[in-house]
């Protein structure tokens, strides 16, 4: 037995040599099914299949001259700078497989030792979802002409509070949809901005006012060859009856009309959520003035953590100037962990990225951005030739520098707001004047009982956006917090001058008017709320305790 296994392993040895070159059974095909063959493949993104020998014979030097420049597959984080789920990075000694393959003529190898090719599930990845949301109606994506990015409008359409553990999505055609993202609108007015209604709207950058006190925690997702990514036990999200779920996508023409009419699937869980991250976002878009012919333009941020976090997930993203790529934490002693390098940017490949282990950060780290532009003619990737001047902006053809992780404070409870008031700090220290910074803040600092800084913050808001009734809403409650009625009487007015729906506002207004002894105005207020909420019994209970108690 001794005897036979050293004779195995001699011709093993003679194999990986020189003496016989690779051949597709015992060298190529372990390659490309574990890292070609999930796009490569009947109805995913590859525009070929390599599920065989004779799928790969016909592609043999095709498939070296990709993998040898590191085109394929697309993997653009540097090996050693983070360690990622998934990694589908070749080594070298994978590239040189496939390149010796193919210059010896692409052999096929014994039948007997060929692997046995992946099976792939079909339809949902993750099984029968708890809930299909489909868009009402197709986008017809055009022939030519620029990138286009459409916002498809999901109603869920449930009747009770619901926990989210799994979203798979898909994208309707992949023929033509680059990536989406899907966004929570609390509000549920996304609607809103369809004039026709079921049919969507346009935009790339998408805003969607959200509380402060329910931050966006989670990755929602997609691009071609992505494996829908099911959140561990206690990292649930909530998703209620009056949400709206908005999937943002992003679509290249493909040389013909082509409809686009996507749907998610989303997967329950009984269990609400007891681990709260947060997407925290470092960006510096408004350092991008990049001048023609510039080849390492830099925009940086940093962000000093205000607790410790373990990092879960990242995303980097610029447009077609992008070139190298980098996160980096500074720990409190000095020394650097990589977050993320990535050498060569190419937007076509962006994705997020997983830890395959959490990165425990400390209180202190100071967490860091530095992307690099190349904006000269030798970046093949340059929209425009000659190279022009490129600022900020939402269309391709602009740049942009965000860098998201997803982080977790470490402790019990949901620390979320600690994290959270750093980031809008941080934000305001850059733009002083920014609106939704200065409401998230003054909002933040008014459920931890900071009231007097909060009437600050919430000052500048008003003044940066005086037409918006939440700010003058917000600014009410904390004059009341620190004592001036009078003061915040007048906010809550405004508030219900510009929206005389807005029946948080008018509440507030009847209590300050109680406060103030004002009580016929107070009954009033409380009057037609009754009339226009009649389900709501908070009004009529406040209403009952002051006709009462006159």
């Amino acid at each position: 037995m001794f005897l036979r296994s050293g004779l195995v392993l001699i011709l093993i040895a003679g194999r990986a040599g020189a003496a016989e070159p690779p051949d597709f059974a015992h060298d190529v095909a372990p390659i490309l099914y574990r890292s070609c063959s999930g796009c490569h493949r009947p109805g995913e993104s590859g525009p070929f299949p390599l599920l065989s020998y004779a799928d790969a014979k016909k592609r043999a030097a095709q498939l070296a001259a990709v993998t040898r420049s590191r085109y394929m597959p697309p993997w653009l984080p540097e090996h050693g700078y983070g360690d990622f789920e998934g990694e589908r990075r070749l080594t070298d000694a994978e590239i040189r497989v496939l390149s010796e393959w193919a210059a010896a003529g692409a052999p096929q190898g014994p039948e007997s030792v060929l692997p046995e090719a992946p099976r792939f599930t079909s339809g949902w990845q993750l099984g029968t979802p708890d809930l299909v949301l489909e868009s009402l109606s197709a986008f017809t994506a055009p022939a030519a002409g620029a990138d286009v990015y459409w916002n498809f409008v999901l109603k869920p359409g449930i009747t009770s509070a619901r926990y989210v553990r799994a979203v798979e999505i898909r994208p309707g055609n992949r023929n033509v949809v680059h990536h989406a993202n899907l966004l929570v609108d609390r509000a549920g007015a996304s609607h809103l901005r369809e004039t026709t209604s079921g049919q969507g709207f346009p935009g790339m950058d998408l805003e969607i006012m959200r509380s402060p006190f329910d931050p966006p925690g989670h990755f929602l997702f997609w691009k071609p060859g992505s494996v829908p990514h099911e959140e561990p036990p206690g990292f649930v999200w909530r998703l209620d009856p009056s949400d709206e779920l908005v999937l943002n996508v992003h679509m290249h023409p493909s040389g013909k009309p082509e409809p686009v009419r996507p749907a998610i699937g989303l997967y329950f869980s009984d269990q609400p959520p007891t681990r709260f991250p947060l997407l925290v976002e470092l960006e510096n878009d408004e350092a991008l003035d990049i001048p023609p012919g510039a080849s390492d333009f830099l925009a940086k941020d940093d962000f000093r953590l205000p607790l410790d976090v373990d990092a879960l997930g990242i995303y980097p993203h610029a447009h077609d100037l992008g070139k190298r790529l980098e996160a980096y934490a500074t720990l409190p002693d000095g020394s650097r962990k990589w977050l993320i390098r990535i050498p060569d940017w190419d937007p076509a490949w962006q994705a997020v990225y997983y830890y395959r282990e959490p990165v425990f950060l400390p209180k202190d780290t100071v967490i860091s951005m530095r992307f690099h532009y190349d904006n000269s003619a030798g970046n093949p990737r340059n929209p425009n030739q000659p190279p022009k001047r490129v600022r900020a902006g939402n269309q391709t053809t602009d740049e942009m520098s965000a860098l998201w992780l997803e982080l977790l404070p470490r402790g019990a409870g949901d620390r979320r707001r600690e994290l959270e008031e750093a980031v809008l700090r941080h934000n305001l220290e850059r733009n002083p004047a920014d609106f939704t910074a200065n409401l998230n803040l003054g909002a933040v600092l008014l459920s931890r009982l900071h009231a007097a800084a909060a009437v600050s913050a919430l000052q500048k808001a008003v003044a940066a956006a005086p037409g918006r009734a939440d700010a003058h809403n917000m600014l009410g409650l904390a004059l009341g917090f620190v004592g001036r009625t009078a003061e915040s009487i007048a906010e809550f007015e405004t508030a219900v001058r510009l929206q005389p729906g807005y029946a948080a506002a008018r509440f507030n207004l009847a209590n300050a008017e109680i406060k103030a002894g004002r009580l016929q105005e107070a009954i009033a207020n409380l009057r037609q709320l009754v009339a226009a909420n009649p389900a709501d019994p908070l009004p009529r209970k406040r209403l009952e305790e002051i006709l009462n108690r006159q």
